[in-house]
């Protein structure tokens, strides 16, 4: 039975075992220390972890008895997976996602808690982030994404609209709309477009929640086969769905083709951050 309660939500958060564990504390701590704190942090162990990964959820636990709840995945089973079993966790109708190497501003989650209960028509609420290397106060560049539900929609027709880890969404709107599923590098996106075409709304806010940290090799990590693939695979679903037509499938395929396959990865870290950041 979900609980709902305007200031009560749950934080989702995936660890695996490629996570580094300082990382991961400096993303929790971010989420303990909220403005308005959760009453629930739900961390799925993503397979086995590391004894230092392992260190850091104990720690918090014996802090702060009855806060955590864990899920355990035997095998590492991905994102989406992961994040299926999570959110069927969470006993809050308002979620908020966390990744496990983020930082989330201090009043994120009260900025949010405050929009969606004075827009009870809003499914799902993010907002902008900035994008850090070292520290968060040496913001290498930012993303910023619409505003508005059509703007939102607008935009999906050729981009991600929403930056993940800063969403807050309404659990029972996610499961209406089949919650999250596999789908290698774009679990969100795939769940964003099955929200629209449930005729969920969507709003983003016009303020950074999220320093997002990133390594010198996103870039690279952002290219390639395997990433184009699934990339082109989220195209013909949204034409599929009849989001995007024959003409916009075909720029937005010939482009991801150019960007993600063609283009070395300083030049494509160049065209992101002209084209894709600020």
């Amino acid at each position: 039975m979900i609980e709902y309660n305007d200031m009560c939500y749950s934080v989702l958060i995936s660890v695996y075992k490629k996570d580094n564990s300082e990382y991961f504390q400096d993303a929790i701590e971010s989420m303990i220390n909220q403005s308005i704190k959760p009453d629930e942090i739900v961390i799925v162990e993503d397979g086995p972890l590391t004894d230092e990964l392992y260190d850091v959820i104990d720690k918090y636990i014996s802090i702060y008895p009855g806060l955590f709840k864990i899920v355990i995945n035997e095998q590492n089973l991905g994102l989406g997976l992961s994040l299926k079993k999570g959110l069927n966790a969470c006993k809050n109708e308002l979620v908020a996602r966390m990744d496990s190497d983020d930082i989330s501003r201090l009043n994120r989650c009260e900025t949010q808690l405050k929009y969606i209960n004075d827009n009870k028509n809003i499914s799902i609420v993010g907002g902008q982030i900035e994008e850090f290397i070292d520290t968060p106060d040496k913001p290498i560049c930012a993303r910023s994404v619409p505003l508005t539900d059509s703007g939102l929609k607008k935009y999906m027709k050729r981009r991600c609209p929403f930056n993940h880890m800063t969403v807050m969404y309404r659990k029972s709107d996610v499961i209406k709309a089949g919650n999250y599923r596999e789908w290698h590098f774009n679990e969100d996106y795939d769940l964003w477009i099955r929200m629209a075409c449930a005729g969920l709304n969507f709003a983003n806010i016009n303020k950074t929640l999220v320093d997002v940290r990133v390594g010198s090799d996103m870039y690279k990590r952002r290219g390639g086969m395997k990433y184009f693939i699934s990339e082109a695979k989220i195209q013909k679903f949204m034409l599929s769905e009849k989001i995007i037509g024959y003409g916009r499938f075909a720029v937005n395929v010939l482009q991801r083709f150019i960007v993600q396959v063609l283009m070395p990865s300083r030049i494509r870290g160049m065209v992101f951050k002209l084209f894709a950041r600020e």
